[in-house]
């Protein structure tokens, strides 16, 4: 007997979550174990539904898609999550990548490639749709300094023109870590101002899709 897999959705926009429920409800070895608009909300619930796999967006308002990927899997390792996201730059794939994602889908991807990645993680493989792949290609700044998980998303938080104690609150993280993290961004992009790590958040497509004006 196939053993079911426990699926649970993480979107803030409801049709798009009831869509791909309906799509995945049609296996008869899944079983969608929830829909929810937040990650806050994903923290929060995801001991008490024990998903094997998680389908997270990246841009919800609250907390985003990454943190609430890196605060999951501080807590229940084991779970697999899959990125389901509309942007397919390449800032966005290594970041969700580094951040512990087991793959990236594109939303525009044919239904059954979604179950495709499913059964792909369940295996312990990592998936990438092909556009995902596509934008992986290297870059020209490759040679930069990288900056860590951690760091990504603390330059995503600074550059929505959060302080440091705000963002502090919504990674549940202290004061002091933020400071020394965005020291050690600055240093390692170059960049002197915030107005700065905003503008290459912007550039590098980190902040696409976020509502964020420059």
């Amino acid at each position: 007997m196939t053993e079911t897999i426990r699926v649970l959705i993480v979107d803030d926009h409801p049709m798009v979550a009831e869509g791909i429920q309906s799509i995945l409800e049609s296996f008869d070895d899944i079983k969608v174990v929830g829909t929810l608009g937040n990650g806050r909300d994903a923290v929060d619930q995801a001991a008490r539904l024990k998903p094997d796999v998680i389908l997270m967006d990246l841009n919800m308002p609250g907390l985003g898609g990454l943190s609430a990927t890196e605060l999951i899997l501080e807590r229940l390792p084991d779970t697999r999550i899959l990125i389901l996201s509309m942007h397919d730059s390449p800032e966005y794939i290594s970041t969700a990548l580094s951040h512990g994602a087991k793959g990236y889908v594109l939303k525009d991807v044919p239904t059954d490639e979604i179950k495709q990645a499913i059964d792909a993680v369940m295996r312990g493989e990592r998936y990438l749709c092909t556009g995902a792949i596509g934008s992986l290609e290297p870059k020209e700044d490759a040679a930069r300094e990288a900056l860590t998980g951690r760091e990504q998303t603390i330059l995503l938080e600074l550059a929505q023109g959060k302080s440091n104690k705000e963002v502090a609150l919504a990674l549940d993280i202290s004061v002091r870590t933020v400071e020394t993290h965005r020291k050690n961004i600055k240093r390692k992009l170059g960049i002197s101002s915030t107005a700065g790590l905003t503008r290459y958040a912007l550039e590098h497509g980190v902040l696409q899709g976020t509502g964020v004006a420059f």
